[in-house]
């Protein structure tokens, strides 16, 4: 003989309530990054966020590091932590104020065993302001202070208009007229794109997505915005 369950129309709105809430919070917080939409770039849009990977490597990864792009410490470091990172990006602006801002108090750092090396990766399709933020600090890198441009527009994430990134550069002493041609002629458009597009074939799926990688070419990776304790767990792998 057959059993007939029945369930009361409020539990039933409850379960649903419940599993929406859980799919949401997956969504909004799930592996601490900013994930990057399915959206290739298009010959009249070529800013578009650079397509996801289907199956990220976590070695063997090449990236380009030269003379363009900023470096927080010794340049000849053993290992390199190499930043793909969104400045709209709520993820990247706490990994920028926990495993960052700790890995500048670290040992590895003072002794110049480990550098950190900036790369953009803005996600356009979701953050509208991400890629002139990374131009302009481009641009205050042309003056000596990419850092200092990178502390103030993380500061103030949540204004980041033209007009607002041009204060900004005031702010930190920038010359004015330099900065603002840079920025309006679209001079650094090419070199955050190039980024953008290194960080796709570097197995990028959202923000922000470390590589770390030693003197001997060997890479892993740390994803999102993890505690500094993973990267020294990280780095102690590549030692």
């Amino acid at each position: 003989m057959s059993e007939q369950i029945t369930i009361k129309k409020e539990t039933l709105w409850k379960i649903t309530t419940f599993i929406f809430a859980a799919l949401w919070l997956y969504g909004m917080y799930g592996g601490g990054m900013g994930v990057a939409p399915s959206v290739a770039p298009s010959g009249n849009n070529p800013t578009a966020v650079a397509p996801t990977v289907a199956n990220p490597p976590t070695s063997n990864i090449k990236v380009t590091v030269d003379d363009t792009d900023p470096v927080l410490g010794d340049a000849n470091a053993e290992i390199q932590i190499i930043e793909f990172s969104d400045f709209e990006c709520p993820f990247c602006q706490r990994a920028a104020d926990g495993a960052v801002a700790e890995f500048k108090q670290s040992s590895y750092f003072k002794n110049g065993d480990v550098n950190l090396v900036f790369k953009h990766f803005p996600l356009n399709s979701i953050h509208p302001n991400a890629q002139k933020a990374a131009e302009a600090s481009a641009c205050a890198q042309d003056q000596g202070k990419f850092w200092e441009m990178h502390d103030i527009i993380f500061v103030n994430q949540r204004t980041l208009d033209v007009a607002s990134l041009k204060t900004y550069a005031g702010q930190i002493g920038l010359n004015q007229a330099e900065f603002d041609s840079c920025l309006d002629g679209g001079k650094k458009t090419a070199k955050v794109n190039s980024d953008l597009q290194q960080a796709s074939e570097a197995g990028g799926r959202g923000t922000p997505y470390f590589v770390l990688r030693n003197s001997d070419g060997e890479t892993t990776v740390v994803s999102g915005a993890q505690p500094w304790v993973n990267f020294e767990a990280a780095i102690k792998s590549l030692q």
